[in-house]
């Protein structure tokens, strides 16, 4: 290079370097000292990052990041502990989330008799009338044998007598059966002729008598008088409970590092009050909403969709929820052979397939996408079916990322058909751990080893896996759910289910950041730490990428950053 050529670059230079930094370019909030894991594989590590107006200005060593500082310029210093991308929960139900916590809850109950008694507690306080609810129980997980049960269920004799003068309606943690005594059971008029609706059962013993449990769509029957109860309140009133619901789902979501949430089904009425609170400012943590299919005018107003990015980027509605067959542990899921624990059944179809079909046409011709709950082998191979024949109605539409919501258990010949179709395989990673006492029982040891969670197998076939906990079926919290994905053990007893299926620490990363966020469309936004995307991060007390199995189980949430702002903080 010619000296005079050489002389006027190094003048540029230097100019450039001397420019005053400009009001866009000087960060509010600058994080340093700290252990970052991007999720960007153009940039995987980093010391610090640099926030302007809830966006990502930069990501990178101490001193590069600390150029941007100004006067006003807040330093939170994370003393090398790790940090990274906010975790996205990519199936639950955010109301239901709330609701489980203002009712009673049998998350971590362990025992019916604890469950009971519960109830009887709140019969006391309750009026003649009133409904007693709650949900999180399952027969599976309860630690003390049951003196009287059909199919492992308790009859509902206990629930009779501690609550006499009040319905009982109390909801399996799966949301796929529920028990309800037998003063719920006479205002909804069940008698011995009640008969079972489509995709449904009334379980009954030995002698035609029916326990109190309800299978699937049979749970209407008591929803439906719970429901005319709901309706003498005003609409003040629900809406009142429903705000106070949310707020408490946003504390624990923010407190557990979850800075996004994939809702699995909203009604039109809460999807019409997550858009007045997004338009408010009033959410503390972004949300993303499938519409619930099972509305009857579902036709008419998936026209107004989607809605992308209410409220700064807060509140997104671009899917339509689906539902196939029930839980595997309520002998719901929809399977190719029969159980091997109840050998007269193959579980249940709760929808139509016509019903689906139209559903699946409505997404396609509104540009939404079209996420369809399916758990048993036969359930997953209609849904694909269904996928199939409308991709294959008009080919020029590619990468509509359609989604099968849990996946749970897959034949092995389906398996590639998710890679072949695009289609995003939306699975919870703590549901295999959750569930694996009772798996092989009601599958058998091939049909679990082969097909059960099959993570590592829908990897290796390059599907896109979007984690997450169905929260309140089980515990939002992501820490669990990461331990149960990259292990396969139980967090309690230490049971391996079938462990070769297990993720990578940075596979189970990406499916609760990117992976998530690539699932709904939002790649671009959120899931890694990158220049322009929104700053909504976590910082943990233990390296996700490095510490042992042990110490995963031991991580806290030390900070919740949403849009560049301290949502939660560990004291």
């Amino acid at each position: 290079m010619k000296k005079p050529v050489f002389l006027l670059l190094l003048v540029l230079v230097l100019l450039n370097a001397c420019q005053p930094l400009t009001e866009s370019t000087v960060a509010d909030t600058i994080l340093s000292n700290g252990n970052f894991y991007t999720v960007d594989p153009t940039n995987p590590g980093a010391e610090a990052v640099a926030i302007r107006d809830g966006r990502i200005l930069m990501v990178g060593s101490n001193e590069d990041v600390g150029a941007l500082r100004g006067d006003s310029t807040v330093v939170l210093d994370l003393q090398g502990r790790f940090a990274m991308p906010g975790f996205i929960e990519g199936h639950g139900h955010f109301s239901g989330l709330g609701q489980s916590l203002i009712h009673l809850n049998f998350l971590k109950s362990r025992s019916w008799n604890e469950i009971v008694q519960m109830v009887a507690e709140a019969a006391q306080k309750a009026e003649p009338g009133e409904w007693i609810t709650g949900r999180g129980w399952h027969q599976e997980k309860w630690s003390e044998p049951l003196e009287r049960s059909v199919l492992g269920y308790p009859y509902n004799d206990l629930l009779n007598e501690v609550a006499p003068n009040n319905p009982v309606m109390l909801r399996h943690a799966s949301g796929h059966s529920l028990l309800a005594n037998a003063k719920a059971m006479e205002a909804a008029g069940i008698s011995a002729e009640t008969p079972d609706p489509f995709g449904g059962e009334i379980v009954r013993d030995s002698r035609g008598e029916a326990i109190g449990v309800f299978e699937e769509t049979a749970m209407g029957l008591i929803e439906k008088v719970y429901g005319d109860y709901r309706a003498t309140l005003s609409s003040e009133q629900k809406k009142k409970e429903w705000l106070r619901g949310i707020s408490l789902a946003e504390e624990e979501c923010l407190s557990k590092g979850v800075t996004s949430f994939q809702d699995a089904g909203s009604s039109f009425e809460e999807i019409d009050w997550y858009t007045e609170l997004a338009q408010k400012g009033e959410l503390d943590l972004r949300l993303w909403a499938m519409i619930s299919g099972r509305q009857d005018d579902l036709e008419e107003k998936a026209a107004n969709f989607p809605q992308v990015g209410i409220g700064n980027d807060f509140f997104t509605v671009r899917a339509i929820k689906g539902y196939m067959d029930g839980a595997l542990g309520a002998f719901g899921a929809w399977l190719l052979k029969p159980y091997s624990d109840k050998p007269d059944s193959y579980g249940k179809n709760t929808t139509d397939i016509d019903t689906l079909k139209k559903w699946a046409q409505i997404a396609f011709d509104n540009g939404l996408q079209y996420c369809v709950h399916a758990i048993g082998d036969r359930g997953n191979r209609e849904v694909l079916d269904i996928f199939e024949q409308q991709f294959k109605s008009d080919p020029s539409q590619k990468g509509l990322r359609w989604r099968v919501e849990h996946a749970q258990h897959l034949d092995t010949a389906d398996i590639p058909r998710f890679k072949e179709m695009e289609v995003i395989a939306s699975m919870q990673g703590i549901h295999c751990t959750s569930d694996a006492p009772f798996v092989v029982k009601r599958l058998g040891e091939e049909r679990a080893r082969l097909g059960a969670y099959p993570w590592r197998t829908l990897l290796d076939n390059g599907v896109i896996i979007a984690n997450g906990t169905d929260a309140p079926v089980e515990d939002v919290d992501p820490i669990e759910c990461f331990y149960a994905s990259v292990t396969r053990k139980r967090a309690d007893s230490g049971m391996e289910f079938f462990p070769e299926q297990r993720m990578t620490r940075e596979e189970a990363i990406y499916s609760y950041t990117l992976g998530n966020a690539f699932a709904a469309f939002e790649e671009k936004l959120k899931g890694s730490l990158e220049k322009g995307k929104v700053a909504d991060i976590v910082v943990l007390s233990k390296d996700l990428t490095a510490c042992s199995d042990e110490e995963v189980l031991e991580t806290e949430v030390l900070m919740t950053i949403v849009d560049g702002k301290v949502k939660y903080e560990k004291e």
